[in-house]
């Protein structure tokens, strides 16, 4: 088994013969077997090195882009889907199975070699291949593999009759295919210039000429000759220091007297943490030359995101409630809430994007319990399944823990059995403790102590039934102590979500609470009276008790200290709920003090049946952990109604913001799924009444190489309409304005001439998005230049680490863009606190945050305090 999740390294590199080199055999194609669901068909598969590609005859893919393979599957780890088409064991050692996106939608190729031989071939070249080009999909590093790549694919696709010569019509066809518009007059000029023995062509040395010629960077340009103008016509060492200091807002240091950077080696190494670079004391020599410093502002070294390619390197020792989890909402489904596909595919997907808390719903199934949402059309896979793939995958990307939120539905027999598969399947990484004798938890473990383990959480009903078994004994309190009790204890989505009121506990109760808690592990059924009332109710397996650890499921009855949260106790919260706490100045500060030392969870509200989600900074901003999100945001999908197969292909096109500010944070700390929280909701709770108005400063410059727009082959779609594009900047701030949050009195921030708004999908005055735009540049989307400086304003509450919950998102737009109807040409977003200060290259991203190979946007940042 073979996977290619997000990586924060790059390949090794190789020289250029290898980069490309593979059998003959598959070059010119072998026959495999091609499985589906529905038949087995012989099929000429071919593997274009050059082109990126693999390729095959189909009516309804074109051939497969490398770059869109999200992982590679072959041997054992096809089991599942040769146990679903029902096939021969003897197929699975020649199996292989591609899993990429085509149309914002994931697809499986399943290949069966012929002999041994030629899967090997096979399985070892397409690895290869892919790896490659993944590690240029993680950054902007690479630049030699990554020119290469582009030189042997563009000049591939241009070569159309394959005589390894370009005449003036191919190469017009190429400009076109790269979004660049000449005028006849200018294309003949730079072919001409690319041929000076005038033979009517260009070969490959021509071709290379060419690409020199259409990807000349003047703004780069002019940006080094002012640099050189303020040092005496020349860019040595001093002057190269003095733009780091001056304008990357980096320091350089030397371990030795040198005078210049050098202009044939590596560009200098840079410390994102310290925002120090370090130049070799070997290599000196005078100056930088223009590409040399083109280079280097391409180079991981001046990445525009700090920890972009950095391995783990926050604190992970802190307790786990001080941390930001990457979460997913019914992790099961792969498409829409109601009628969507359930499958262990979620599971697989979301770990490999170093999701650290995924969710089943459990119910009674003929012999094991199956996973499936329930009162929907949604169709079931087994929990042995989900597990057996939780276990294969769960530490793939990350090695911290992973949290399994159940809502548990089945009977006390098939809880006893979900147990058994659990301890089965995960082993030694299960968390568990006898239900007797547990030692007291006064701090909750660090993602550290809980390295390469698997916790469940789920709703503890003897606890719940107890407690309010206690409550209906509470005498009633006056009305003016009446408080809420969000009853949201599940994340059960068809559980009603209006909120219940209840009298506030008396003092005397409250004991009773406490008490309660210390003896619910010894419970058996008959130890009380009280438990006796409520047995009958209560229907859970004690078996299942003994897996919750460290996150016990419980009810909010409120916040505060004389509610007596144990640290282990969690509840969860639907978005609705959350959001009307997040006007109650007393519920609000509380829940920030309450989240410092115990978990809490949010879901989405159940009237996103379309797998939409909320923004999370909102909801971070509070201190709530275990965010939870829709992951399914695109695909399509088929069900199962009324016993007859009904193919509801719903296609979810945009995916949403929220989804894309979770990849965002979660890029960070090394993709380990845990981000540290910022200081002031940690318990520096003083930081909270110290705000700060700022301002970002970004100069939009230009872009290289926009995508072009595919079709539903996954085929780049060439017109000779030529793109009209723009830049918009977005600042998604939480609001600040609402307690703990608080402006000073009679204070208000100035939004300049930006355009500020709350988001649709928000209860008002939420968060705010500040956006502003440049203007359209005209029939040019291969390097369009803008040169455009916008200004968004915004404030900051308890102090610049909470710069991690302002967002930058970044779209390219056609000028006359819907976004009712069409996607963006390509995104970015990043939290403000990640982005480096001065001139950076910006990846640019598709609709489902993969990284375009060869796309980018030149900015310059800078922050301006107030």
């Amino acid at each position: 088994m073979s996977t290619i999740p997000p990586s924060s390294q790059s390949p090794p590199l190789l020289n250029n013969e290898s980069l490309f080199a593979v059998p003959e055999a598959l070059l010119k194609g072998t026959m495999m077997t091609k499985v589906s669901e529905k038949r087995q068909k012989r099929v000429l598969f071919q593997l274009d090195p050059d082109g990126g590609c693999i390729i095959y005859k189909s009516r309804k893919t074109g051939p497969v882009a490398l770059e869109t393979v999200k992982e590679i599957r072959s041997g054992a780890s096809t089991r599942y889907y040769r146990d679903q088409f029902k096939l021969s064991p003897g197929m699975e050692k020649r199996w292989l199975t591609i899993i990429y996106i085509l149309d914002g939608a994931y697809k499986t190729l399943h290949m069966v070699a012929d002999t041994h031989e030629t899967f090997v071939m096979w399985d070892a070249a397409v690895r290869k291949l892919v790896a490659i080009r993944q590690g240029l999909m993680i950054g902007l590093g690479n630049v030699d593999v990554r020119e290469t790549v582009w030189a042997r694919q563009y000049w591939k696709g241009a070569d159309g009759d394959g005589d390894r010569k370009l005449s003036l019509e191919e190469v017009e066809r190429l400009c076109w295919r790269l979004n660049a518009r000449f005028t006849r007059h200018e294309l003949e000029k730079m072919f001409k210039d690319a041929d000076p023995t005038s033979r009517g062509h260009l070969d490959y040395n021509g071709f290379q000429s060419f690409v020199r010629t259409l990807k000349r960077r003047p703004e780069i340009e002019q940006i080094y000759k002012d640099l050189c103008d303020t040092n005496g016509g020349k860019f040595d060492f001093p002057a190269f220091e003095k733009f780091m200091k001056d304008t990357q807002h980096a320091t350089v240091t030397s371990t030795e007297n040198a005078s210049a950077p050098a202009s044939d080696a590596p560009p200098p190494s840079t410390n994102a943490h310290t925002s120090q670079s370090t130049i070799p004391d070997t290599i000196q020599p005078p100056v930088l030359t223009l590409e040399g410093f083109s280079s280097f502002l391409l180079s991981p070294e001046n990445a525009a995101v700090s920890e972009k390619n950095q391995e783990v390197w926050q604190d992970m020792t802190r307790p786990v409630s001080e941390y930001f989890i990457s979460s997913s909402h019914n992790t099961y489904l792969v498409g829409h809430q109601l009628i969507g596909v359930s499958t262990v595919e979620g599971y697989i997907r979301a770990l490999l994007h170093s999701c650290r808390s995924v969710e089943l719903d459990i119910y009674d199934g003929d012999t094991e319990p199956v996973v499936f949402h329930g009162k929907t059309l949604t169709s079931k896979v087994s929990v042995r399944d989900i597990c057996s793939a939780i276990a294969k995958y769960a530490f793939v990307t990350s090695p911290y823990p992973v949290l399994i939120s159940a809502e548990i539905h089945c009977s006390v027999k098939q809880q006893d059995i979900l147990v058994q598969i659990m301890i089965e399947v995960f082993g030694e990484s299960l968390i568990r403790a006898p239900v007797e004798g547990r030692p007291r938890i006064s701090v909750l473990p660090s993602p550290e102590d809980l390295k390469g383990k698997i916790l469940l959480k789920a709703k503890n009903l003897y606890v719940v039934a107890q407690l309010e078994a206690l409550r209906s004994k509470s005498p009633t309190a006056s009305p003016a102590k009446e408080l809420d009790v969000l009853e949201a204890d599940t994340s059960s989505d068809s559980e009603d979500e209006e909120e219940s009121g209840a009298k506030k506990l008396s003092g005397d109760i409250r004991q009773g609470m406490q008490e309660l808690k210390e003896k619910w592990r010894r419970v058996r059924g008959t130890s009380s009276t009280d438990v006796s009332k409520t047995k009958g109710k209560v229907k859970m397996s004690f078996k299942l008790v003994s897996l919750l650890v460290y996150t016990v499921g419980v009810k909010c009855h409120g916040l505060g200290k004389e509610h007596g949260y144990a640290p282990e106790h969690i509840f969860s919260l639907s978005e609705n709920k959350m959001n009307k706490l997040l006007k109650t100045s007393s519920t609000m500060r509380d829940l920030v003090h309450h989240t410092k030392d115990h978990m809490v969870r949010i879901y989405p509200k159940g009237t996103r049946v379309s797998s939409s989600n909320y923004q999370p900074h909102r909801f971070w901003a509070a201190g709530a952990q275990v965010v939870a999100l829709n992951w399914q945001t695109f695909g399509e999908f088929s069900a199962l109604c009324a016993g007859n197969r009904v193919c509801l292909n719903i296609l979810i096109r945009n995916l949403d913001l929220g989804y894309t500010m979770n990849q965002a944070m979660f890029q960070r700390n090394g993709r380990a799924g845990f981000v540290l929280k910022p200081d002031a909701l940690r318990g520096n709770e003083e930081l909270l009444s110290k705000r700060s108005k700022h301002a970002l400063e970004i100069t939009i410059i230009s872009a290289h190489q926009l995508p072009r727009l595919k079709d539903k082959r996954g085929q780049e779609v060439i017109e000779k309409s030529i793109v009209d594009p723009l830049v918009q900047v977005t600042l998604h701030i939480p609001d600040w304005t609402h307690p703990p949050f608080a402006l000073q009195a009679g204070s208000t921030m100035s939004s300049a001439s930006a355009t500020v708004s709350a988001p649709e999908d928000s209860v008002p005055s939420s968060l705010r998005v500040v956006t502003e735009r440049t203007r359209a540049v005209q029939n040019n989307g291969f390097n369009p230049i803008w040169r455009e400086t916008l200004k968004l304003p915004f404030d900051v509450v308890g102090g610049k680490e909470m710069l991690d919950l302002v967002f930058v998102h970044i779209s390219i737009l056609e000028d006359d863009y819907d976004e009712e109807d069409v996607e963006p040409i390509a995104v970015y977003c990043t939290p403000l606190s990640c982005l480096e200060k001065g001139y950076h290259h910006l990846p640019l991203h598709d609709s489902q945050f993969s990284q375009y190979l060869f796309s980018t946007l030149f900015v310059h940042v800078q922050t301006i305090d107030e």
